[in-house]
C-alpha cells in the first residue's frame, strides 16, 4: 500500500471513529413524570416513672411523714408549632379522699404535699385539668419555644403527708392512686 492509501485508510478509520463516538453520546430520555411525597411526623407525648409505689409510716398528728422514696417523671415530646407550652399535673380523683382505710376515714389531698425538684412541698388544692375539683398541682410549665418543639425533662417528686390538721385519724392501712399527667397546649 502506497502512501497516499495509508493517508486514506488513516482519515477513514477516524471519520468512522468519530461518527461512532457521536452515536454513542447522543441519549434519549423518557418524559418526566413526579412523584408526591407526604410524610407526617405525629405529635407525641410520653411519659415514665422511676417507681409505681411510694410508702409512709404515719405517726399520728405529725406534720412530718416523708413518702419512702422519690419518683423521677421523665417525659418526652414532640410537638406542632402552634403549641405554647408543656405542663406536668399530679392528682387525685377526689380532695376529701385521697388515701383511706376503706372503713370511712380519708387522708384528704389538702394533708399530700408534693416537692418537684427540691423545691417546698406543697399540698394537692389546686384545679387542674385532670382529676377531682380542688384535688391536684401542677408541677411544672414547660415553655414550648422554636428550639424544643422536640425534647425531654426529668421531674424529681418527694411525698410528704401532713397530719398536724387530722389528729384523730385511727390507726389503720390507707391507700390511694396519685396520678402523673403531662398536656401541651
Amino acid at each position: 500500500m502506497t502512501s497516499s492509501a495509508n493517508i486514506r485508510v488513516a482519515i477513514l478509520i477516524a471519520v468512522l471513529t468519530a461518527a461512532m463516538v457521536g452515536a454513542h453520546a447522543q441519549a434519549v430520555s423518557s418524559g418526566a413524570e413526579a412523584i408526591s411525597l407526604n410524610a407526617a411526623l405525629t405529635e407525641s407525648i410520653s411519659l415514665t416513672l422511676s417507681a409505681g409505689a411510694v410508702n409512709f409510716n404515719l405517726t399520728a398528728g405529725s406534720a412530718s411523714n416523708p413518702g419512702s422514696t422519690s419518683i423521677s417523671a421523665t417525659t418526652s415530646w414532640v410537638l406542632r408549632p402552634s403549641r405554647g407550652r408543656l405542663n406536668v399535673y399530679a392528682f387525685f380523683s377526689s380532695a376529701s379522699s385521697a388515701l383511706s382505710d376503706g372503713s370511712g376515714n380519708n387522708i384528704p389531698s389538702s394533708s399530700f404535699q408534693v416537692s418537684e425538684n427540691g423545691g417546698a412541698f406543697l399540698a394537692l388544692t389546686n384545679a387542674v385539668p385532670f382529676g377531682g375539683a380542688n384535688a391536684g398541682l401542677q408541677l411544672a410549665t414547660v415553655p414550648i419555644l422554636g428550639n424544643n418543639k422536640q425534647g425531654s425533662r426529668t421531674d424529681t417528686m418527694n411525698f410528704n403527708i401532713n397530719l398536724s390538721t387530722t389528729p384523730s385519724l385511727p390507726a389503720g392501712v390507707y391507700t390511694g392512686t396519685l396520678t402523673i399527667q403531662v398536656q401541651a397546649i
